[in-house]
């Protein structure tokens, strides 16, 4: 018999599409969390690694295994404290292999399904100890940061009377990757909402990206943590250099003067993104703008410990004049924005967006405003989660 495929094929998506409707509409939130969560990886991990680039193709021979003198052993005797105190239930679901898919499993949203062991789980001296990680691997900037993120995910609990099953300031998990170590490479992840810290570590050398910094709102209006406030520094700075340029140099920044909705490339599941170069190079900024823009990128890098910083900071210096400066939206003091600081060795980008979670009275749903801010640094070309020190570091040791 013959099908008549103009009436079947329709017949068969509209009872597919109704099957799917039903399903969805029997979930629990947590079985739709979880199905949420599995499409997420099952899309964002389809591709092997290959990190981001600006023309699909990775510029090799910038991050080539050495001594940087900056001793990583403090990092590592936190780990080892951390671990100590964790039951063997949480170490064996907080611990994975090395070149885990996990490291490359995190997102910023509230609903995502994380591994790992949570703060919220954790006795006050794990939470210590935690802590303690983050305070050996972070300067007292970043630390600073990454606890106040925390706490305005309670303020964001607080504004949606979520009684903190959504937002809350210990909803953040750890996991690490491989066996802390003074020689081989290992590593370590915070994955929460509006926090994310990848860490790798081989030898003296350190990545920390993907870094995922930001929160809604960025100024606590009231609540246990009324007057909380963070990025203010980087929006403001971001716009200081805007406004350095000249007629001519702004024209070339500017890639839409107008900002409809949110503009970062390089969140969740964007390893390997294919992102041209654009805007201002360094090079074609006065000696004083140039310097501006190095302040404003040592804002994000600070997060790291100092002496492993300013590592980083020599590897962006060294790039300056391909360092590229692009800009979305207005200039005026109460504008929302997008910039992004691009080079071979470093991409920041920083994003006012729209509402998700928190509206202000007043303020368009629709529209970008400056309480919902994320941030994103990653480090291109195939270095992100240190993937090109480790495949480096397993050339050198095929045994």
């Amino acid at each position: 018999m013959r099908i008549r495929t103009g009436l079947f094929v329709p017949l068969l998506f509209c009872g597919a599409a109704a099957a799917h409707a039903q399903t969805a509409k029997e979930e629990t939130p947590g079985q739709r969390n979880i199905r949420r969560s599995r499409e997420a990886e099952t899309k964002g991990l389809a591709e092997p690694f290959r990190g981001i680039t600006a023309a699909g193709t990775v510029e090799p021979g910038l991050f080539p295994i050495r001594s940087t003198g900056v001793s990583t052993e403090p990092v590592r005797v936190a780990a080892d404290r951390f671990l100590s105190l964790l039951s063997p239930e949480q170490r064996a679901k907080s611990s994975f292999p090395l070149e885990d898919p996990e490291w490359r499993k995190w997102m910023n949203q509230h609903f995502y399904v994380r591994q790992g062991v949570s703060f919220q789980e954790m006795s006050a001296p794990q939470r210590e100890a935690a802590f303690g990680l983050m305070r050996a691997s972070l300067s007292a900037k970043g630390l600073k940061l990454s606890q106040d993120i925390m706490k305005l995910n309670h303020t964001l609990g607080e504004l949606n009377h979520d009684d903190f099953v959504n937002y809350g300031e210990w909803l953040y998990h750890v996991t690490l990757m491989g066996e802390p170590s003074a020689t081989a490479p290992w590593g370590w992840q915070l994955d929460g909402h509006h926090l994310i810290i990848n860490y790798f570590v081989l030898g003296d050398q350190v990545v920390m990206t993907p870094l995922f910094v930001g929160s809604e709102p960025v100024v606590a209006p009231k609540g246990k943590y009324q007057g909380l406030t963070i990025l203010q520094q980087e929006q403001n700075d971001g716009l200081a250099l805007l406004r350095s340029l000249d007629p001519e140099q702004r024209k070339r920044a500017v890639l839409n003067p107008a900002k409809t909705g949110n503009d970062n490339l390089t969140e969740a599941f964007k390893d390997n993104g294919v992102i041209p170069y654009a805007g201002l190079p360094g090079s074609a900024l006065t000696s004083a703008q140039q310097t501006r823009l190095l302040s404003l990128i040592a804002l994000f890098i600070d997060n790291l410990d100092e002496g492993h910083a300013k590592v980083k900071m020599d590897e962006v210096r060294a790039k300056l004049a391909q360092t590229h400066f692009a800009w979305i939206g207005g200039s005026d003091a109460t504008s929302v924005f997008y910039y992004r600081i691009y080079s071979p060795v470093v991409l920041i980008e920083f994003d006012h967006q729209r509402p998700a979670n928190y509206r202000p009275e007043g303020t368009n749903p629709q529209v970008p405003n400056r309480e919902h801010i994320h941030v994103v640094v990653r480090t291109p070309n195939g270095n992100d989660y240190g993937k090109d020190l480790l495949r480096q570091h397993r050339d050198q040791h095929k045994h």
